[in-house]
């Protein structure tokens, strides 16, 4: 990956306060990240609780760079939105993919990862590995 061309992040909360304040915590994890775009797509259009199939298209095409996008979701219709936008084919950025991994630790991971210039691969096997972090 070249300084131009960073893996984007993509963070699908209900909650549109959920989603920004993830990434922002995720970027300030990451010494700011200022190479890596980290695009939430929380809530509906209205503001309301939910998931918008609309926010999150433009979020990725927002987080696209042409070196793919790494979408991480926090609950289960939060996934059946992007599997859809995934399956129609034509509504996310060539190179978007759902990655399987915690919300919060895995936004970290594949935000620090991302930031270290690797590309989609890595960044997708960093954030899933956070599900093996221990706390305790």
């Amino acid at each position: 990956m070249s300084e131009e061309r960073p893996v984007g992040i993509v963070l699908v909360s209900h909650s549109a306060e959920v989603a920004a304040s993830v990434a922002g915590l995720a970027k300030g994890l990451a010494g700011g990240a200022a190479t890596v775009p980290v695009v939430p797509a929380g809530g509906t259009e209205d503001g309301g609780l939910g998931t918008s199939s609309e926010l999150i298209a433009a979020a990725a095409a927002a987080a696209d760079r042409g070196a793919g996008v790494a979408v991480l979701t926090d609950l289960g219709s939060a996934v059946l939105t992007v599997k859809a936008l995934l399956a129609e084919g034509d509504e996310l950025p060539d190179g978007t993919r759902l990655v399987d991994a915690p919300f919060l630790e895995g936004a970290v991971a594949a935000v620090v990862t991302a930031a270290a210039g690797a590309d989609l691969d890595a960044v997708e096997a960093a954030a899933a590995e956070a599900y093996g972090y221990r706390k305790v």
